[in-house]
C-alpha cells in the first residue's frame, strides 16, 4: 500500500523549494537527493515566488528564523497556496520565544497548510499554547504516554479540522492525525535523536511525499515517515556492525533513504492506522 507513493518518488523527481535553517541545510538537500526529489534552497524575498512556481512542493522551517526568512515564507506560501503544491511547516522550537509563535500565527492566518511536523512539545504548542522547549527537543513533561494520547489526539484532530491540515508529531512513536484518522508507527531508533538535522531531513521528506501524494496525502505522509524510521533503522544496524559514531551514522541514514524502495516499505513498515 505504501509502495505506490515511493514509486511515484523516484518517476517524477519533484522539486522540492527548501525556506529551511541553516544548520541543516545540507543534510535537507542531500535527503531530498537520496530519496529520488530534487531539492533547491531559495530564501530571498525577491525570489522565492518565482522558485516556488518552478517547484512541485514547498518546505518552511523556523529553525534559524529571522524577519527575512519569515518574510520570503510568506511570499513563498501564498505562491504554493495559488498553484495548489502542496506546503509542509516545521515549528522548530515553537513557544521559545515571542518572534516564534508570533511567526507561526502569521503562517497559520496567512497560509493553507498541508503537514505540521514537529516533535511532542512543538505540536502540543501548536495546538494548546501549554507545550515547554528545551532548545529544538520535546522535554519529558510533553512526551505523549499511553495515559494522555487520547486526549492529545483529541485535540490535534480538533486542530486539524480547524485548519485543514495533516499533524505529524515524531518521538519514540510517531503519530500522524488528521480530522478523522490517526496513524501510529512504530518503524526509527533512538539514535536519531543523537545528529542534528533529523527532523528537518523527515520535513523536507514528506514535502516530497506531499508532492506526489495526489488524492491522499494522508498515506503519502505515513509512508514517507515509515520510509525515515526504517532508514533509521538501517543505518543503526550498520553503525552498531563497525562500531562507528554519531557522525558515521548521519551518512548511513542518508544512504539507507536512497536504498530503501517501494517493497521494503510494504514488507517492513510497522503502523496502524485508527479511523473515526
Amino acid at each position: 500500500m505504501l509502495k505506490q507513493y515511493r514509486t511515484r518518488l523516484n518517476e517524477k523527481h519533484p522539486l522540492i523549494h527548501c525556506i529551511t535553517n541553516y544548520v541543516t541545510v545540507n543534510d535537507v538537500a542531500n535527503i531530498l537527493l537520496a530519496s529520488g526529489a530534487s531539492p533547491v534552497m531559495a530564501d530571498e524575498p525577491k525570489e522565492v515566488a518565482e522558485i516556488t512556481a518552478a517547484s512541485a512542493g514547498l518546505t518552511l522551517n523556523l529553525g534559524t528564523l529571522n524577519q527575512t526568512s519569515l518574510t520570503a515564507m510568506l511570499v513563498a506560501g501564498k505562491k504554493a497556496n495559488q498553484l495548489g503544491h502542496p506546503i509542509v511547516f516545521d515549528p522548530v522550537a515553537l513557544g521559545a520565544s515571542t518572534l516564534r509563535t508570533q511567526a507561526t500565527k502569521q503562517i497559520l492566518q496567512q497560509l493553507q497548510l498541508t503537514v505540521i511536523r514537529g516533535n511532542s512539545s512543538e505540536i502540543r504548542a501548536l495546538i494548546s499554547g501549554a507545550g515547554q522547549v528545551k532548545g529544538v527537543d520535546a522535554v519529558p513533561a510533553d512526551q505523549i504516554t499511553p495515559q494522555n494520547q487520547f486526549q492529545f489526539v483529541t485535540a490535534a484532530k480538533r486542530f486539524c479540522r480547524q485548519h485543514q491540515v495533516i499533524l505529524v508529531i515524531t518521538g519514540e512513536t510517531d503519530l500522524i492525525v488528521s480530522a478523522n484518522r490517526v496513524a501510529t508507527i512504530n518503524n526509527g531508533t533512538a539514535m536519531m535523536a543523537n545528529i542534528t538535522g533529523a527532523g528537518c531531513m523527515l520535513t523536507a521528506l514528506l514535502t516530497a511525499y506531499m508532492a506526489v501524494a495526489q488524492d491522499n496525502g494522508f498515506m503519502a505522509a505515513v509512508a514517507a515517515v515509515c520510509h525515515m524510521g526504517l532508514a533509521g533503522q538501517k543505518a543503526e544496524q550498520k553503525r552498531l556492525h563497525y562500531s562507528a559514531g554519531n557522525a558515521s551514522f548521519r551518512n548511513y541514514l542518508i544512504d539507507a533513504i536512497g536504498q530503501l524502495n517501494g517493497a521494503n516499505l510494504d514488507q517492513e513498515a510497522i503502523y496502524e492506522i485508527d479511523e473515526n
